[in-house]
């Protein structure tokens, strides 16, 4: 038995209204357009100690259990027109031996906002204490998103001193 309105037309169960996901999905992507991925190419890529004046290094806390510090520092060629957002750097980091040095992890850390053109960065690595010297890396990569994916960093938050020194 079909159900039918008061001008004589059958009613659609809602199932029936397949127009209505396509207007939805629609709608959410004229309200909130997606950050699409976006790699960029890395290149002169440097893993050297932590300078001793950096404030990971800590020379007055050294034991033999620490962690060791070492910057990463590279280039970044963004080839778009637009600012790649929330970029991250990927490694396989490896030991003497060729053993990965940051187990299940190939996210080495966070660049921010990267703008068109090429641009310099600078990352601390914790290498855990004991690891086979000398580290090496292989593979590494950026990934940015065309659109903010992060809570974004407020104009007073301080500078990580690495960021600093770029930053002169």
């Amino acid at each position: 038995m079909s159900h039918r309105t008061r001008s004589g037309s059958p009613v659609r169960p809602l199932g029936q209204r397949r127009w209505l996901p396509a207007l939805l999905l629609a709608l959410l992507l004229v309200l909130a357009p997606p950050a699409w991925a976006l790699d960029l190419k890395v290149n002169d890529v440097t893993l050297d100690p932590c300078p001793a004046d950096d404030v990971a290094a800590q020379p007055d806390l050294r034991r033999a259990a620490a962690p060791s510090c070492y910057a990463m520092r590279g280039t970044v060629l963004n080839s778009s027109r637009k600012p790649v957002v929330d970029t991250d750097v990927f490694a396989l980091i490896v030991d003497a031996s060729g053993e990965p040095v940051l187990q299940n992890r190939s996210r080495v850390g966070s660049i921010g906002d990267v703008p068109p053109g090429r641009s310099t960065f600078a990352l601390r690595v914790s290498v855990p204490a004991g690891t086979p010297e000398p580290i090496r890396f292989r593979n590494v990569k950026a990934r940015g998103f065309s659109a903010p994916v992060r809570v974004r960093a407020g104009v007073d938050d301080e500078l990580l001193p690495l960021e600093q020194e770029l930053a002169q």
